[in-house]
């Protein structure tokens, strides 16, 4: 599979994408700023890498999420990400 827009992409920072598209907390402009794939890259992206079903199902997710667009969450959220998401395992 050839990433979208040419970006080279370890496989790690792949499924690092896929998660943070999975995220609702993550705002599709935070994995621009990260990472350079813009919405529809990301679409492409995410397409070809999860199954059809799989593919579907996150589209109808982030449709319904207004978290996932910067201009259209609460001016209170200032993060990408819950507080408690990232716990520090003994």
């Amino acid at each position: 599979m050839k990433p979208p827009n040419n970006i080279a992409l370890i496989l790690q920072d792949q499924s690092r994408i896929i998660e943070m598209a999975w995220e609702d907390r993550t705002t599709f402009e935070a994995i621009e700023i990260q990472y350079g794939l813009d919405e529809p890259a990301l679409m492409k992206l995410m397409q070809a890498a999860l199954k059809p079903s799989s593919y579907r199902l996150w589209r109808k997710r982030v449709k319904t999420r207004s978290s996932k667009h910067q201009q259209l969450r609460a001016a209170k959220v200032t993060r990408a990400f819950c507080a408690t998401q990232y716990k520090i395992s003994r």
